[in-house]
């Protein structure tokens, strides 16, 4: 296999992407530190991922002649713009692009934004694959079957809140996988519920306060009945194929804070057929009622993190009436009661990957008996979450070399990007 190392690409502004042979591209990791990217690293870039260039920002690259790293500066005749890429889901990235912010710079919207490069006529992107499903995968999804499936599904259930939101909302405006996936009656479902939140987290994608950005989607306007969404899981978790259903979406706040509908919820769906997988995306806030859902049936609990650090975890989630503790203690009970447990990890190159952060992570996989690590990308601003953190710095291991540590560790311990069915 030749040594990639791929071009610099760099946007004129107006939204066209040209590379530059002269420079090739490098990686930012942790506070605004490049790095050249190990070849082996680079892939080419995934189907269903987009190109995006970034205001306010200069490219930054590596001249092949010379070796020093260049900032490529705009001239009267022709403007320059960083470039980075947002990848597909079911890969998590290794570095970040790399540029130079200008004065008065815009904070960037709530994405990840990978390094990208043009090699031998293609993108290429330092990205891992951690999921082998492909139910997320573009070409999963036909836009003839989707819009015949939602017209199906609103006639069949014509008074049900949660199906019209769903459908309209979540497949139609946002063409949020889950929902497409819902629609086509395969693998995991969604279950919003909740408008309101108890954590204040920096990239909430569905709220937003004076931070500069905008939220990525709207939250859920009502809060559904136990009987709409038993009406809608049941069949699903009876008829398609590895079926999942979840609780806690991106379109809503933290599904704990409507407990007893949750409880009611999964006892109704137990009721009527013992088949699929219950599942709740969570902040894991309240462990007593963490209890209760295990005991109604809940199957499995996904725990999004962005560290296993408390200092920066409430410097992230900026919890509210709640603690960190809370969130082990929820963990430690969902195992007790033999429950399937999820960390869905926040990876920020330079900073996951910190040997002290990489320590702690095994501790509690072992303290705890995790089952599963969801590799997922932060997507926020990597300058404005460094500053928020605040972190002292320690060079990474590198996020490829961090999974494949855990996974040479932990043997039995699962690793991917989706919840997986269970039954």
């Amino acid at each position: 296999m030749s040594k990639i190392n791929p071009s610099l690409i760099v946007s004129d502004g107006c939204g066209n992407v040209v590379d530059i042979e002269e420079y090739y591209a490098v990686g930012m990791s942790g506070s605004c530190r490049i790095v050249d990217i190990p070849s082996d690293e680079w892939i080419p870039l995934p189907n269903g991922s987009w190109l995006m260039e970034l205001p306010g920002r200069l490219p930054v690259g590596r001249d092949r002649d010379s070796g020093e790293i260049i900032t490529l500066e705009p001239d009267e005749s022709e403007k320059v713009v960083a470039v980075a890429a947002f990848v597909a889901p079911a890969y998590t990235i290794g570095y970040h692009a790399a540029w130079e912010t200008l004065p008065k710079a815009p904070v960037l919207p709530l994405y990840a934004y990978a390094a990208v490069g043009w090699h031998d006529g293609q993108f290429y992107v330092p990205a891992l694959r951690v999921d082998d499903s492909i139910r997320q995968d573009p070409s999963q999804f036909s836009a003839d079957r989707i819009d015949m499936a939602a017209e199906t599904v609103l006639q069949k259930y014509p008074d049900n809140r949660l199906v019209n939101h769903l459908v309209n909302n979540c497949a139609l405006t946002y063409h949020c996988p889950a929902a497409l996936n819902y629609l086509l009656n395969r693998w995991e479902m969604p279950l919003p519920t909740s408008q309101v939140c108890n954590s204040a987290c920096l990239g909430c994608i569905s709220l937003q306060k004076d931070s500069g950005v905008c939220s990525a989607q709207f939250r859920i306007e009502f809060t559904p009945t136990a009987e709409e969404i038993v009406e809608i899981a049941v069949p699903h978790l009876e008829t398609a194929p590895e079926p999942v259903v979840s609780f806690g979406q991106g379109c809503e706040g933290e599904p704990l804070m409507n407990a007893q509908l949750l409880i009611n919820t999964v006892q109704g769906i137990r009721r009527r057929t013992s088949k699929g997988t219950t599942n709740l995306n969570t902040n894991a806030s309240l462990p007593d009622i963490v209890a209760r859902l295990r005991e109604a049936g809940l199957d499995s609990m996904r725990v999004s993190i962005n560290s296993v650090r408390k200092i920066f975890y409430n410097r992230y989630f900026r919890p509210q009436n709640y603690s960190y503790e809370n969130v082990l203690e929820s963990i430690r009970v969902m195992k007790e009661k033999q429950g399937f447990v999820s960390i869905n990890l926040f990876v920020f190159p330079g900073f996951t990957d910190q040997p002290e952060e990489v320590k702690i992570l095994e501790k509690l996989i072992e303290e705890y008996q995790i089952d599963m690590i969801q590799w997922r990308n932060l997507n926020i601003d990597p300058e404005w979450y460094w500053e928020e953190m605040n972190p002292v710095e320690q060079e990474g291991i590198g996020v490829r070399n961090m999974i494949n540590h855990f996974k040479e560790k932990f043997p039995d311990l699962l690793h991917g990007y989706f919840n997986p069915s269970l039954k």
